[in-house]
């Protein structure tokens, strides 16, 4: 039977900084692996991200995003069925930040799925400072993601006091409770700066299985969030930073900017969120630029992008 991990967390979390760490020792050890990425839009920036790892002995696939949950479904039955041929050790699950973890789930006891997977970890990143003023579709999508976690691993852990990461854990906690989800979380919480993670650590994770919990289910259809993408976009590293910050302070609803851009002829990441804006050289790039959020105002949004 193949393994399959499940990676998720909500929308900035660190899910693919996380991925490219524990995939590197998955194939250290002697693995082949397949990641199946799913963004959140039809433009998967994240993969792009991953294409480093990208070898004989591991190998990406995406599921389109921007459809239906009964297409998402299919799509996501149709990639596992290709890697279920493919003599691989295990499969690391990549969901969008915005994902039902029952659908991994139920996926993966359907047939022929069930004959040649089995669950392996799910693992749920948490940005270590967890905004507190969520709206209750991100509230339940937090309890969602965390009620069946094996282990729930704090990112950014560098950047937070004792008293950001202890809110953080009491929040998750909270959220559990609101869903009438009977697990409170202590010892499943790895605390500790990822840069600094061994090879026992990765182990112990690989290991962390998943746990069975109830919880009430609250993800509507029509739940607000959305995805703005913006093409070609022209300008410095120095202009960009100045507009994301200025983004997340007078539009409503954004959670999350990623994209790439040029800028004097050398391409630069953009990772964003409220608590932390990075832009970092990467090799290579595509123009875009992609805003994702819950009841945003895309006029607004658009002020910033306006070439």
């Amino acid at each position: 039977m193949i393994k399959v991990d499940l990676i998720t967390g909500f929308l900035g979390s660190g899910k693919t900084t996380f991925i490219k760490k524990y995939a590197d020792y998955l194939i250290r050890q002697g693995n082949k692996i397949g990641i199946l990425e799913n963004d959140f839009g039809a433009v998967n920036v994240d993969m792009m991200l991953l294409q480093e790892l990208q070898g004989d002995s591991c190998y990406i696939e995406t599921v389109a995003g921007a459809c239906d949950a009964d297409c998402h479904k299919r799509r996501f039955k149709t990639k596992l069925i290709a890697f279920g041929m493919g003599g691989y050790d295990r499969i690391l699950i990549e969901p969008s930040g915005i994902f039902d973890v029952d659908e991994f789930f139920d996926v993966l006891y359907e047939e022929p799925l069930d004959r040649w997977y089995e669950s392996g970890s799910v693992i749920a990143i948490v940005d270590a400072k967890l905004e507190n003023n969520l709206s209750e579709q991100s509230e339940y999508l937090l309890a969602s993601q965390t009620a069946n976690a094996g282990r729930i691993i704090l990112s950014k852990t560098q950047n937070a006091s004792s008293d950001e990461i202890s809110d953080t854990v009491n929040h998750i906690n909270s959220s559990l409770k609101k869903f009438r989800c009977k697990r409170q979380l202590q010892d499943e919480i790895t605390v500790k700066d990822w840069n600094n993670f061994t090879d026992e650590d990765f182990k112990s994770i690989s290991e962390s299985g998943y746990v069975s919990e109830n919880y009430v289910k609250a993800l509507s259809e029509d739940n607000g969030y959305s995805s703005y993408y913006y093409l070609n976009v022209k300008m410095t590293v120095e202009t960009l930073r100045e507009n994301i910050r200025k983004i997340f302070d007078t539009c409503s609803g954004v959670f999350r900017i990623k994209g790439f851009i040029l800028d004097n002829g050398s391409w630069f990441e953009l990772n964003a969120t409220h608590n932390n804006i990075e832009v970092n050289p990467i090799e290579n790039g595509q123009e875009i630029i992609i805003v994702i959020g819950e009841n945003m105002d895309k006029s607004k949004v658009d002020m910033y992008f306006d070439n």
